[in-house]
């Protein structure tokens, strides 16, 4: 189950069941990940377990600021019951007030850090929780009370406890999001190697790679990353156990997938270079799984939540196919089965999330822009109708796609010839009348293409009505647009028009 993030819903026991409560927090997380896509976003989670989420759901009210400073009081005196507080505290904790109040009580961290350090387990497990709900407050001021347990949560990643490391990574996650003092001393503390050490010893269990990924994700996202954080990111263990979550097959995991898949994003999309990540086949890994993920969606089956993971696969490819040495791009990505599964991505989220197409789009142009064999594969697969059927539609979806068919023109005389078979010059007259100046100065570097690649195109264009739309550029234009169109004129067109 996902977990969620910052906000939680509250279900009385006149609000609904159990099972609502759930699909409120997973809309509500879906919101904060889709989010991600148009920018960075440092957030939040909440981890809730099952037995919490049934109590939560017949729960009238949290237990408040009151609870709070009577189970402090009585921790400081308590002897075998004080398991039995520890929880009750870790659900008081939930009330931002009630956050504040125990923050402010003298000694209060430090009695927690006793608690957290004890050869109790039960009180180990108990006080982290704790620790998390403190971690996920809205104030400011409750992040810095919590440094002097990070040391702990830090050491306890390496423990053999599954919950209690999960529950450390994501209260460091949620630490690492408010204050620039806790990300230094988290630095200093090693927090990098720390998260390396954990997900070696628990790279089978997905609910920690998951916690591992979301936490990660934190840290590379802060502004100085590139500076501070990812080249140790790079030199570690990290980036290979990334990449393997990211393979298809019957223990594939959408959630821990999503996160790692957005860490892999912010790492491609970052200044350093990616050699490493080629080498660790990261370019590989992504275009097999959106091999996948495309053949799945152009079946009609997509997932809740599948987009999630479709944008950050999207995004790292496309950024290490740039990097991509191009002598190197065949041995990299051999699957002409990738422009398959773009395109039906392309095709299945045009309407509903154009940001995604446009992704999409984009990447197409990456591959395409030195590969004759991408070129011939949307040609001969006979995916560019549907890539021409796009040429209407604006949101920067249609000057990419212009770009891809560039590409292909730009490549052999006889794919010219091809695309004027498939209708592109129909298109190109639709286009050469948008009030889009970037769509027309690309029309006209496709058109100039096409007519020059043959006679017969030339000739068929000035038949579909192309002289009187260059005429009506040259006249009504300036600049690029005007040279381009009359330069067609004088010397590609003229001699047709009889």
């Amino acid at each position: 189950m996902w977990r969620l993030s910052k906000v939680r819903h509250k279900a009385g026991r006149q609000g609904g069941s159990l099972e609502e409560t759930r699909l409120k927090r997973r809309e509500h997380e879906k919101v904060l990940r889709q989010a991600r896509r148009d920018r960075q976003l440092v957030s939040k989670r909440l981890l809730l377990n099952e037995d919490e989420e049934q109590q939560e759901a017949a729960m009238d009210t949290d237990p408040g600021e009151q609870d709070v400073l009577g189970l402090f009081h009585k921790l400081k005196h308590s002897g075998p019951e004080k398991e039995v507080h520890l929880k009750a505290l870790s659900k008081s904790l939930r009330d931002p007030s009630a956050q504040l109040s125990f923050i402010k009580q003298e000694n209060s961290m430090h009695l927690l850090v006793g608690l957290l350090t004890g050869s109790n387990a039960q009180c180990r497990l108990h006080s982290v929780r704790c620790l998390h709900e403190l971690s996920n407050s809205p104030h400011s001021s409750v992040t810095p009370a919590c440094l002097p347990a990070t040391p702990y949560l830090l050491t306890y990643l390496s423990g053999q406890s599954t919950k209690l490391t999960e529950l450390c990574l994501y209260t460091l996650g949620n630490l690492w999001a408010d204050s620039d003092v806790v990300k230094e001393k988290l630095l200093a503390q090693g927090i990098i190697p720390a998260l390396a050490s954990c997900i070696e010893n628990q790279r089978h269990n997905l609910a920690v790679m998951e916690a591992v990924g979301f936490t990660l994700s934190q840290l590379l996202q802060t502004k100085d990353a590139a500076e501070k954080i990812i080249p140790t990111v790079l030199a570690s263990s990290l980036p290979s156990h990334l990449i393997s979550v990211l393979t298809p097959g019957p223990k594939f995991s959408l959630g821990p997938a999503i996160d790692c898949a957005w860490c892999l994003h912010y790492l491609t999309c970052s200044n350093v270079d990616k050699r490493a990540l080629l080498a660790h086949g990261a370019l590989l890994q992504c275009s097999s799984l959106l091999v996948s993920l495309g053949a799945a969606v152009a079946k009609g089956n997509k997932e809740e939540g599948m987009e999630l993971l479709v944008c950050p696969l999207l995004r790292c490819v496309g950024n290490l196919l740039s990097s991509c040495p191009r002598e190197d791009l065949t041995a990299q990505v051999r699957d002409v089965r990738l422009v398959v599964a773009v395109c039906a991505v392309l095709q299945a989220f045009f309407k509903s999330q154009p940001a995604l197409a446009r992704e999409s789009a984009w990447v197409l142009n990456n591959l395409t822009a030195h590969s004759s064999a991408f070129c011939s594969a949307l040609l001969t697969l006979n995916l560019v109708p549907g890539l021409i059927q796009l040429l209407p539609f604006s949101q920067g979806i249609n000057t990419m796609i212009l770009r891809v068919l560039a590409n292909i023109a730009h490549k052999k005389k006889e794919f010219c010839v091809q695309l004027g078979q498939l209708g592109l010059l129909s298109a190109l007259c639709a286009t050469l009348k948008m009030a889009d100046q970037e769509m027309v100065t690309l029309s006209l570097d496709v058109l100039f293409m096409l007519v020059v690649s043959s006679i017969q195109i030339a000739e068929e264009f000035v038949r579909q009505g192309g002289l009187s739309l260059l005429e009506a550029i040259q006249y009504n234009s300036e600049g690029e647009m005007r040279r381009r169109a009359t330069y067609l004129l004088e010397h590609h067109l003229q001699s047709h028009s009889s």
